[in-house]
C-alpha cells in the first residue's frame, strides 16, 4: 500500500559534468518524491539526464560528474552529505540498483552464485549453508531454477541475466529499488514478463521503485506516477493515468504521438522535430521552446515554473494565469 510520507525526497538537485569548455549541467534543479510502495516511472529522450539523475540519487556518480547542489533525502537522511562508509552501510540493504545492461553489469568470469555470495557477504556474515539457502531463495523469487547458481552469465538468456540482477538487488529486501532501463536489451515478450514479475515482487515485498525507460507502453501499464524529463529538467509529473489520458506539456504530447498504438485506426507518427539542446549551452527561457509547436514570445526569455492542473505539475507558460 502506498504510504503518505515520502521514502525519498529529491529537492532542487543539480548535477554537472566537468569539461574543457566548462560545466555541463545534466540535471537541473530536479525535485520529486517517492512514497513507500510507489512505482515512479521516468521517461524522456536519450541524453535528457534520466540515468544521471538515478546515479545521483543512488550516490554512484563518478568524476567528472558531481552533485553541485540540492538534497536527496532517503528515509530522512540527506544522502548527499553521507561519506562512503555511511553509504556502504545502507546501500543494497535499504536501497539497491538494477543496472541497464545485465551482461555488462555481471562479472563474466564468476558464476551467478559467486556474485550473489559477494553481495551478501559484503553486508552480512553468514554460514555457507545459510548463504546457499538464501541464494536459492532469491533466485526462486525471480523465477529462476536454483541450479543456475552454478551458471556463468553467458550461459543464461538475456531475460534470465536481468532477473539475476533483480535477485541480487532484492537479496536484503530493500525499501527502494532503482532501475535504469532494465528491459532495454529484451524482446517485447520478455519485457512484459519481467515487468509483471517486478510488479508481483513489489506487491510481495513492498519496496518502492524508480524506473527509467524509453518505452512509454511499459510505464503506462506499470507505473503509478510518471515524470517526463527534457534537457535535464522535469517538464511534467503526475499520476501516470492522468498524464497519458491528457498530456499537458507540448513535449509530453510529442512523446505520446511518437509511439504507435496497436489499437484503433492507423495514425501517422508525428514525432518531435529537431533535436535536444546542447546542455553545455542550453537555450534561454523554456528549454523546449526551439522545438515547441505552441511556442509563445515569452517562452524564449522566461523560464517557466511549475503550474498545477488536475494534480499534475507542468513546467509550461501555457498554464500561467492569463496565458
Amino acid at each position: 500500500m502506498i504510504g503518505t510520507r515520502p521514502i525519498l525526497e529529491v529537492k532542487d538537485l543539480v548535477v554537472e559534468y566537468g569539461s574543457a569548455d566548462g560545466p555541463v549541467r545534466a540535471v537541473d534543479r530536479v525535485s520529486l518524491e517517492v512514497a513507500p510502495g510507489e512505482f515512479l516511472g521516468i521517461v524522456g529522450e536519450s541524453g535528457c539526464g534520466k540515468s544521471t539523475l538515478l546515479f545521483a540519487i543512488a550516490r554512484l556518480l563518478s568524476p567528472p560528474a558531481e552533485i553541485v547542489s540540492g538534497e536527496v533525502r532517503f528515509e530522512g537522511s540527506d544522502m548527499v552529505t553521507l561519506d562512503e562508509e555511511e553509504l556502504r552501510a545502507i546501500r543494497w540493504r535499504r536501497y539497491s540498483v538494477v543496472m541497464q545492461s545485465a551482461m555488462n553489469a555481471l562479472n563474466p568470469v564468476l558464476t551467478i552464485g559467486a556474485q550473489l555470495k559477494d553481495a551478501i557477504l559484503a553486508h552480512e556474515e553468514m554460514s555457507s549453508r545459510k548463504l546457499r539457502a538464501r541464494s536459492q531463495e532469491v533466485l526462486r523469487l525471480v523465477g529462476i531454477d536454483p541450479i543456475h547458481l552454478d551458471s556463468f552469465p553467458h550461459q543464461l538468456s538475456g531475460g534470465m541475466r536481468q532477473r539475476s540482477m533483480i535477485a541480487m538487488a532484492l537479496v536484503f529486501e530493500p525499501e527502494l529499488v532503482i532501475m535504469d532501463e532494465p528491459t532495454s536489451a529484451l524482446d517485447v515478450v520478455a519485457q512484459r514478463s519481467l515487468m509483471l514479475q517486478i510488479k508481483e515482487l513489489q506487491r510481495k515485498i513492498g519496496f518502492a521503485a524508480i524506473f527509467v525507460t524509453h518505452d512509454m507502453s511499459l510505464v503506462s501499464h506499470f507505473s503509478d506516477r510518471l515524470a517526463v524529463m527534457y534537457a535535464g529538467q522535469v517538464m511534467e509529473i503526475g499520476s501516470t493515468r492522468k498524464v497519458f489520458a491528457d498530456p499537458k506539456h507540448p513535449y509530453s504530447v510529442g512523446l505520446m504521438a511518437s509511439f504507435p498504438s496497436i489499437r484503433g485506426p492507423l495514425q501517422p507518427l508525428t514525432g518531435i522535430p529537431g533535436s535536444p539542446p546542447d546542455l553545455a549551452h542550453p537555450p534561454g527561457g523554456c528549454r523546449f521552446h526551439p522545438r515547441c509547436p505552441r511556442v509563445m514570445t515569452q517562452c524564449r526569455t522566461i523560464e517557466p515554473p511549475f503550474y498545477e492542473r488536475d494534480d499534475v505539475q507542468i513546467r509550461c507558460l501555457l498554464y500561467a494565469d492569463g496565458a
